[in-house]
């Protein structure tokens, strides 16, 4: 057992933070405002310089617009928010040689960590809003997460006892001293070995600066986001799977020939009020089916609506979610290729220069994604080489396509209005305006996403981009396939929360079943399966999960069957039998973090990257 539970960099951050990207911006003026911080440190000035320093290297990179950085009471720095100190800084001078006021690695006996319970139980007394405490000489770092001070101190009884009698000077003394060698330091010698933090120094990150590589900035990345909002503040991800990413349904649903409005107390989506936008996908099929009479083909019509013109918008607008779903999957298996070869351009094919008009996009749908490698035509080997075979019926013809259109009969000359609030810009950053051809519009507007959000390989980005992924997709086709009862979806911790509570009681009552009728929670399947380390024992407790049987009759896009699947996994994986098909135990570690699945390296928590081997 490790006395000292000291974490890297790499270990404290969350996973899905791991592989968010950062801009080459934010790296720029990383880099610039730490190498003048580093530069500035001088053991021969006072504690108060050392202080100004560290507070001018995290506003002027992080915190400048959002967060206020001052002191409290005798709190040496402290990060604010709504007024309130939510990261606590201990700040000591730098020193030539050993200083013990100061923590060391496997040491959290000092003066500095004393300061910093006194501090917590201060403030956490008048609030529970603190994020992280930090102890730093300006070159090493020892932040600790408040939820462990909160466990470790603030519930120790004894300990809270002693500070609010000391407090309130009904000890012998109500010196500082007498808190921080009597009554603090006896706690902390008791539990520091649970006592988790995360240590870095700074000097290390000279070589990295030097370098000026693209290795080197991922791993000063690793250094920015440590001291970034994201991380100290825990904000929600940027691309969080709960969140609906307004900007890309807005713009989709314009370029698709749809708004969303209000109706009573709910919004629903519906037909552009300018229907003469003729360039719009919907409006395109629609005077398609018009001119070429395909509607009355159609079986079971007045499903559709009584009146011809409903029908006509509600066929079309069925035709145009089911292109767009094959689009909008392409697009994501696109990142996944390009990130699995290694970011190998050549493995882009939703472009103009691969795909120029609707004829070859249908081409892709039915020739090349439907048909297996060896029987695809040689013009089509030729063109689309790179492109996999998927037998899903994603890429097979819907009768309603075979009654009425196929995307191949759009028209390809028109134009449609860009967005007023576009993604799209111009070099000079300014939003673009007028017309553009749609189908060039439609695939320019996909690329100013990030659908390869699994990349790891390369943290550091020239813009970032927002991240689209399958979650947030399936949030958008719920909403726009929900348009005649108005728009309804569940939200990603919704279902997590249900995955979760349901399928670990279920994961109970099959263990209390099968193997030990004493099982009562999940917690006591973790103690019982803990037992046993054989293979046959984990084969066992595998197939008593698999025989677990879920339905959801409102299926809508799989949301909650893919939470299900990943809650399973993620079980497995905390119960330690997530198994290969040798039956051998994973070297990974699966967990869920804002409903998405998330996989990292047990020993490292370095998250699992799956790349083409280099030879």
């Amino acid at each position: 057992m490790k006395l000292i539970q000291q974490q890297t960099i790499q270990e404290s951050l969350s996973v899905s933070y791991l592989i968010e990207k950062i801009s080459r911006g934010e790296m720029a003026l990383f880099k610039k405002n730490l190498i003048e911080y580093l530069s500035k440190i001088n053991p021969a000035e006072s504690e108060e310089n050392a202080k100004n320093l560290v507070r001018d290297f995290l506003r002027d990179t992080f915190y400048n617009s959002k967060n206020d950085i001052n002191t409290k009471g005798r709190i040496d720095l402290a990060i604010y928010q709504r007024e309130q100190p939510v990261v606590i800084l201990e700040t000591k001078k730098p020193t030539e040689k050993y200083d013990p006021d100061m923590l060391q690695p496997g040491n959290l006996k000092a003066k500095a960590m004393y300061q910093l319970v006194l501090y917590f139980l201060e403030e956490r007394i008048q609030h529970n809003n603190i994020k992280y405490l930090i102890a730093t000489n300006m070159h090493e770092w020892f932040i600790f997460d408040a939820a462990w001070f909160d466990k470790l101190f603030f519930k120790h009884r004894e300990l809270v006892k002693d500070y609010t009698e000391w407090k309130a000077k009904a000890k012998v003394s109500a010196d500082r001293d007498l808190f921080y060698k009597e009554i603090a330091k006896p706690v902390v010698e008791e539990v520091e070995s649970q006592l988790p933090y995360t240590y870095f120094d700074l000097r290390d990150t000279r070589n990295l600066i030097q370098k000026n590589s693209t290795v080197a900035d991922n791993k000063l990345a690793l250094y920015f986001k440590v001291f970034s909002p994201r991380h100290l503040l825990k904000e929600s991800a940027r691309n969080d799977s709960n969140q609906l990413n307004t900007e890309f349904y807005n713009e989709l649903l314009h370029i698709i020939g749809l708004e969303e409005i209000k109706d009573g107390g709910k919004k629903r989506i519906d037909r552009k009020k300018k229907a003469s936008e003729e360039g719009s996908l919907l409006e395109n099929a629609i005077n398609t089916l018009k001119t070429r009479g395909k509607l009355h083909s159609i079986e079971n019509l007045n499903q559709y609506g009584e009146l011809e013109e409903d029908q006509l918008f509600s066929v079309a607008l069925e035709l145009c979610i089911t292109w767009l779903n094959r689009i909008l999957f392409l697009k994501l298996l696109e990142g996944q290729l390009i990130t699995y070869h290694r970011k190998d351009p050549s493995f882009a094919f939703l472009s103009i220069d691969k795909i120029t008009d609707f004829d070859e996009l249908n081409e892709l749908f039915f020739e090349v994604l439907a048909v297996p490698q060896a029987t695809r035509s040689p013009s089509v080997v030729k063109k689309f080489g790179n492109i996999p075979y998927l037998n899903s019926s994603l890429f097979e013809a819907s009768a309603l396509e075979d009654a009425s259109l196929r995307i191949a009969d759009l028209k390809d000359r028109l134009e449609l209005r860009i967005y007023s609030y576009s993604v799209l810009k111009d070099d000079a950053g300014k939003r673009l305006k007028g017309n553009k051809n749609t189908l060039h519009y439609l695939f320019e507007f996909l690329n100013a996403y990030d659908f390869a959000s699994e990349d790891t390989e390369n943290i550091v980005v020239d813009t970032k981009k927002d991240v689209i992924n399958a979650s947030v997709l399936g949030l958008i086709f719920e909403k726009i396939n929900g348009y005649k009862d108005g728009s309804f979806f569940t939200p990603g911790f919704i279902t997590e929360y249900m995955c979760r509570e349901t399928l670990r009681k279920a994961v109970a009552e099959k263990f209390k079943v099968a193997h030990e009728a004493s099982i009562e929670s999940f917690e006591d399947v973790k103690s019982y399966v803990n037992k046993y380390f054989k293979k046959d024992d984990l084969l066992r407790f595998n197939q008593t999960i698999n025989s677990l049987k879920i339905c959801d009759p409102a299926v809508g896009s799989g949301h909650f069957l893919v939470s299900s699947l990943n809650e399973i996994l993620g079980i497995k994986s905390e119960l330690g039998i997530l198994l290969d098909t040798d039956g051998q135990s994973l070297e990974y570690l699966v967990k869920i973090e804002n409903d998405t699945l998330i996989v990292s390296h047990r020993g490292t928590n370095e998250p699992f990257n799956y790349l083409l081997d280099k030879d």
